[in-house]
């Protein structure tokens, strides 16, 4: 008896033709979401004489991926491809297409108010990678939680392309992720929310936008509510 109720219940989770309700459909992994042809339609965007070029790749990406298996296993399958076009649209505007490795606009970014992440006084904490990873305090805990030396080598981020992205995943797990179920502009605001948010860059965060949606069109999911900050 217990196995034909077991039968039962299995038979009402399908609908006709056997897929399963759109709520609940399985995660696709996200080497399927991020395929060759999405990644190049980024790069190729970018000119040819771009650094970004020749270093970023989506194998690179994936390979990345590895360490954080959580990117791209949120809530629905849905939600997940919406995670995926999120992260895809910051980096498209933080490297302009994957053009640029390193922060154009070069500065210290040492804020001594983080005694546990000392600043190097000859290193300089500016944007490197993906999601241009910036201040002393987040190389020192991306180091820490990843397995390098940021405070006194935040230069491997520009120099390993996959180092690279594991810092942006890092970011990304550690201050994106928690707030990513607010809707795309919760996602804005983490970023760079006190440059950009509440009427201060009204371009660049409609630029963000455009990037997101696109991507959502992309990979054939809705965006969602809530996409400004």
């Amino acid at each position: 008896m217990a196995s034909y109720r077991l039968l039962s219940l299995i038979a009402l989770v399908f609908v006709a033709g056997g897929a399963l309700p759109r709520n609940v459909r399985a995660q696709a992994p996200v080497a399927d979401v991020v395929t060759q042809a999405f990644f190049d339609g980024i790069i190729n965007q970018a000119a040819a004489n771009c650094a970004g070029k020749n270093f970023y790749t989506r194998q690179s990406f994936l390979d990345a991926v590895n360490s954080y298996s959580d990117f791209g296993r949120f809530g629905t399958a849905d939600d997940s491809k919406r995670e995926i076009a999120a992260f895809f649209a910051h980096v498209t505007h933080e490297t302009g297409h994957f053009c640029y490795i390193e922060e154009i606009n070069k500065d210290t970014y040492c804020d001594p108010n983080y005694p546990n992440y000392p600043c190097n006084p000859n290193k300089q904490y500016y944007g490197r990678g993906p999601l241009q990873l910036t201040w002393n305090y987040n190389y020192g805990a991306a180091g820490n939680s990843i397995g390098f030396d940021g405070l006194n080598s935040p230069e491997s981020v520009a120099s390993d392309p996959v180092l690279a992205f594991k810092t942006a995943l890092w970011f990304w797990i550690t201050n994106v992720r928690p707030v990513i179920s607010q809707g795309f502009g919760a996602t804005i605001r983490a970023i760079n929310g006190a440059v950009e948010c509440d009427g201060k860059q009204p371009a660049l965060v409609q630029a963000r936008i455009n990037y997101y949606t696109d991507y959502c069109t992309q990979l054939s999911v809705d965006p969602g509510t809530n996409l400004s900050c």
